[in-house]
C-alpha cells in the first residue's frame, strides 16, 4: 500500500481534504497500467482501459490521528478484465484534474476476476486502517 507523491502533496497544500472531498476508488488492471508513485498525478495517468470499475464516493470517512478510514465499498455489476489493484482518488468530475491518492495490490479479494457480480472491498481493521499520513 502506497501513497502517490502528488497525493501527499495535495494533503499538505490543502488541495485534498479527506473528510469533505469526493473520494472514490477504482479497480485497476495492472496488465494495462504500470504505477509510478513519483510522477502520476491524475486519474488520466491511468489509461481508461485499465480502469475496470469505479465506486461511489467513500462514506463515513474519518481522519483521526492522521489515519484515513471509510466505510467498506461495493462495486456493482462488475465485468471486464481482471483487477489486481485499487486506487483511491479525489474526484473532480474530470479525469485530468482528479488527484491520485493511494495505490495497493494487496488486500482481501485481490486480484479479482469480474463475473458481472458485485465486488466488495473491506478496508483493513489494523491501526493504520486504509492508510496513515
Amino acid at each position: 500500500m502506497s501513497l502517490y507523491d502528488k497525493g501527499r502533496e495535495g494533503f499538505l497544500d490543502g488541495s485534498i481534504v479527506w473528510t469533505s472531498d469526493n473520494i472514490k476508488a477504482v479497480l485497476v488492471d495492472t496488465g494495462s497500467y504500470t504505477v509510478n508513485l513519483s510522477t502520476h498525478q491524475y486519474l488520466s495517468d491511468i489509461p481508461s482501459g485499465a480502469r475496470i470499475a469505479t465506486s461511489a464516493n467513500l462514506s463515513s470517512k474519518t481522519a483521526t490521528a492522521g489515519v484515513a478510514d471509510a466505510a467498506d465499498i461495493t462495486f456493482s455489476s462488475v465485468g471486464g478484465a481482471s483487477a489486481e489493484a485499487v486506487v483511491l482518488y479525489k474526484d473532480t468530475g474530470t479525469a485530468g484534474t482528479s488527484r491520485l491518492i493511494w495505490y495497493t495490490t494487496s488486500g482481501s479479494g485481490l486480484p479479482v476476476t469480474p463475473n458481472t457480480g458485485d465486488i466488495t472491498i473491506a478496508w483493513g481493521n489494523t491501526s493504520n486502517k486504509i492508510f496513515k499520513l
